[in-house]
């Protein structure tokens, strides 16, 4: 299953061998990036500077969007007209980018995510260990969470993920064995206790 954190050892030396060969160390951050880490960008939980990274999703709060961002030599790779774009740059998607940009500054959010991030998981390591049959390891970063479903737990993220429906909460699965949390980066206090308590329903119309 996914949300699987990189560590710091695994990026720090992916970035040395990228300096000793003139490689370029490239960060995919579009699920991660734009908060939902708990820090701004992905990578900055890792302690590493990457040469490429690409954005997209919450970048444009909804609308569609996408960018790369480069440094350095990898910067100059492209000249204009090297890379075109029917929808490149159009008004209405640079415009939503500007607005999610300008709410990140102007409010603390990142401070909210790693709060309702602790939260959740601290919620989610406390009905795993209450169903140990079903449930195993809670991991990931800030508001991206995943819940490893047990090999012998008799069904699967997707059935997890239809028994949550059930109850009123909208879950998506990672792989086969990963239930995975993605809420609003907005998301309140009660907004989480909710969930947990519906996910936790959901568990317990599996087992008993």
């Amino acid at each position: 299953g996914g949300i699987r954190p990189g560590t710091p050892s695994f990026f720090q030396t992916a970035r040395s061998l990228c300096d000793q060969s003139g490689a370029l160390l490239m960060c995919d951050e579009v699920q991660v990036g734009m908060g939902r880490s708990g820090s701004l960008w992905g990578h900055q939980q890792l302690g590493v500077t990457p040469d490429v990274f690409t954005s997209a999703k919450a970048l444009g709060g909804g609308v569609p969007i996408g960018a790369m961002l480069a440094r350095g030599e990898a910067a100059d790779v492209f000249g204009p007209g090297d890379h075109a774009s029917t929808y490149g740059g159009n008004p209405l998607a640079c415009a939503a980018g500007l607005a999610v940009a300008t709410y990140l500054s102007e409010n603390d959010v990142l401070s909210n995510v790693r709060a309702r991030g602790e939260q959740l998981s601290e919620g989610l390591e406390k009905i795993a260990k209450k169903y140990p049959s079903v449930l195993g390891e809670v991991r990931g970063w800030g508001l991206l969470k995943g819940v490893a479903i047990r090999d012998d737990a008799g069904c699967t993220a997707a059935e997890l993920v239809g028994d949550a429906m059930k109850q009123g909460l909208l879950l998506v699965a990672a792989g086969p064995s990963v239930v995975r949390f993605v809420p609003p980066l907005i998301v309140n206090e009660s907004e989480i206790d909710d969930a947990l308590k519906r996910f936790e329903a959901a568990i317990a119309s599996r087992v008993s």
